[in-house]
């Protein structure tokens, strides 16, 4: 069954991935408290946050997401996505901001321990509750990744190279936005958070 669901997801997603260099448009799906079938809380991987808490996807209901995966240990693109992250928080509607949730995945769920999450949240100034930071295994990371629409490979025992993308889901956890790119504009990104935001 799983295995089912991750190729849907694969499937429906890989369809709507014609974009534009910089960053992509998607048709903003219904709310309601339903969950569609391409809502993200269909997934069943449990995760564990940087406080070393584990949880489901599905936790996460009710609020906007802002995803993106990175590994802590980057020097190269990690934190330009990071800096990216904080100028989306940053620009934020401040009575809506209790309605979003920024979510860091990890792709290096070996060397990424909540303990090093949590070092590494503290050291950038991300350690208010909006913040998240995720990892799990191997297996579900990747098939995380392919729903993200977001290739990563490593090429060195330490290195990754990885697909630079902010992804943005609504309450009920379809994918409503993206932004790829390293410092690219982000007033669309905003808008799309800002709009779902108000909603809830």
């Amino acid at each position: 069954m799983k295995k089912i669901i991750i190729a849907a997801f694969i499937l429906l997603f890989s369809l709507q991935s014609c974009k534009e260099s910089d960053k992509k448009n998607i048709t903003p799906a219904k709310t309601d408290n339903k969950i569609s079938d391409l809502s993200i809380y269909n997934l069943p991987s449990k995760w564990t946050t940087q406080d070393g808490k584990d949880i489901e996807l599905k936790s996460l209901k009710g609020n906007v997401l802002v995803m993106v995966m990175i590994y802590t240990s980057c020097k190269a693109a990690c934190p330009r996505l990071v800096a990216d992250m904080r100028d989306i928080e940053s620009k934020l509607d401040k009575k809506t901001k209790k309605n979003v949730k920024l979510i860091l995945v990890s792709i290096d769920p070996k060397t990424d321990t909540p303990e090093k999450l949590k070092s590494f949240a503290i050291a950038n100034q991300m350690n208010q509750e909006l913040w998240i930071f995720l990892r799990s295994s191997e297996e579900n990371t990747r098939e995380f990744a392919a729903v993200l629409a977001v290739n990563y490979k490593q090429i060195s025992p330490v290195d990754f190279s990885h697909s630079n993308i902010i992804s943005v889901f609504n309450p009920a956890g379809e994918l409503i936005f993206q932004q790829e790119g390293l410092g690219v504009n982000n007033e669309k990104t905003i808008k799309a958070i800002n709009l779902e935001a108000e909603k809830i």
